[in-house]
């Protein structure tokens, strides 16, 4: 085989692992969003990501109480697929408004970590001031003839 085959092979073998990489680690993205999902029905979860360019990634989910006091605080951090999701128990218990002021919680160790924990809070700000939907036809639009 000429090296242009060679080069168009290793190609599609790097771009089929990077598939199987990114395909494992929304499983596991989602699995965890399921769960926390089902096991706290009540209240609101927020999920806030920072895109490292050249560094690590980071996403945190941040799942607080319906008055606001944060239950559960996992974050995500790192440069590859294998990356997990890291529980954080020393936030849980913090009512949110003291996560909102000082959001580089984890120390300057970590960048990222404070843009994730920005955007995580305004995600929970904005499901918090949607209204209700009620089940039923009450959310439907009638026509108007």
């Amino acid at each position: 085989m000429a090296i242009w085959q060679w080069g168009l092979l290793l190609l599609v073998v790097v771009w089929a692992l990077q598939s199987l990489g990114v395909w494992v680690q929304m499983r596991h993205y989602s699995g965890v969003f399921k769960g926390i999902t089902e096991k706290y029905s009540d209240g609101f979860v927020g999920a806030g990501n920072h895109r490292g360019r050249f560094g690590k990634g980071t996403i945190v989910l941040v799942v607080v109480t319906p008055d606001l006091i944060v239950r559960r605080f996992l974050a995500m951090s790192g440069r590859s697929v294998f990356a997990k999701f890291k529980r954080h128990e020393e936030f849980e218990g913090v009512a949110l408004d003291k996560l909102r002021s000082d959001p580089a919680v984890l120390g300057e160790g970590e960048p990222g970590v404070a843009e994730a924990v920005k955007r995580a809070i305004e995600q929970i700000d904005r499901a918090r001031s949607e209204p209700v939907k009620q089940p039923g036809l009450s959310g439907l639009n009638t026509a108007r003839a």
